[in-house]
């Protein structure tokens, strides 16, 4: 997940042509269960346990007005999930271990759907009312998109609350290129090749509104600095060193020291 932190802009307008919830993946229904107990404890506003396309899932909204949602993996085939954070206070059997489907609300559904289907290819595996579910590769819920058809909420306006963009993995530079040469043989508006050192990556505009990008699993955010302390320190791509001071300045302060805390098991 990257976040945005971009004083004094306005607060975004959810509604159609936006990409409208992030979801994460847990193991099994239990853990949807223990989430909901976790945040009533926190006051998080949550809809309670629901089921869609055969699988539990639990939304909920954080203080900016962004969309979640939690998926049960109890019933998933498709393609695996990752690690849970080990040492934090989620016990592991309920910890997030990646993450799922993205949600995109849509009002030309027959253009996003030949996108998706004919450019990306993805494959319509399923529908109830207005939502339909596209995969990918091995699918499931790690290889899924949403898409809700609605053309009675007015458009969406980004700002902070909504989402700017939703990535996609390719394996590397000559797989990427491959993408480069398919987003620009059908005319989608695109940015081309982008290093960004940490990876590469294209961002294309697939739909009003909609931005997706395609990253490198490559090279990655380990190349200066161990697992151990990932992310504990401001990490800068070489040609921004030279302005860290300044940065560094700019740059709201956060505690992200993991490595010397304990997290005691809820």
């Amino acid at each position: 997940m990257t976040f945005f932190d971009f004083p004094g802009i306005p607060k975004g307008v959810h509604g159609t042509n936006e990409i409208s919830k992030t979801s994460f993946r847990v193991p099994t229904d239990a853990a949807l269960a223990y989430w909901v107990k976790r945040f009533d404890r926190l006051e998080v506003e949550h809809t309670g346990i629901k089921e869609q396309f055969g699988k539990k899932t639990l939304s909920f909204v954080d203080f900016d007005d962004q969309h979640y949602q939690l998926i049960s993996d109890e019933l998933d085939k498709g393609i695996e999930s990752g690690t849970p954070w080990q040492k934090g206070p989620v016990p592991l059997e309920y910890a997030i271990t990646g993450l799922g489907p993205v949600f995109i609300r849509i009002a030309n559904f027959s253009f996003f759907k030949e996108v998706l289907e004919k450019v990306l290819l993805f494959k319509e595996v399923a529908q109830e009312g207005e939502f339909y579910l596209f995969e990918v590769n091995e699918g499931g819920n790690g290889a899924s998109v949403i898409v809700e058809h609605n053309t009675v909420l007015p458009e969406a306006r980004q700002g902070f609350g909504t989402v700017h963009h939703a990535a996609f993995r390719v394996e590397d530079r000559a797989v990427l290129e491959e993408w480069i040469e398919r987003i620009s043989s059908v005319g989608l508006p695109s940015s081309g090749y982008v290093d960004r050192h940490f990876f590469e990556s294209l961002y294309a505009r697939v739909a009003p509104q909609i931005l997706f990008e395609f990253a490198t699993d490559g090279p990655g955010f380990m190349g200066d600095e161990p697992y151990e302390t990932l992310g504990e320190k401001l990490s800068l791509p070489p040609f921004l060193e030279p302005k860290r001071e300044e940065i560094e300045k700019l740059v709201r302060p956060i505690d992200t020291v993991r490595s010397t805390k304990e997290f005691i098991k809820e």
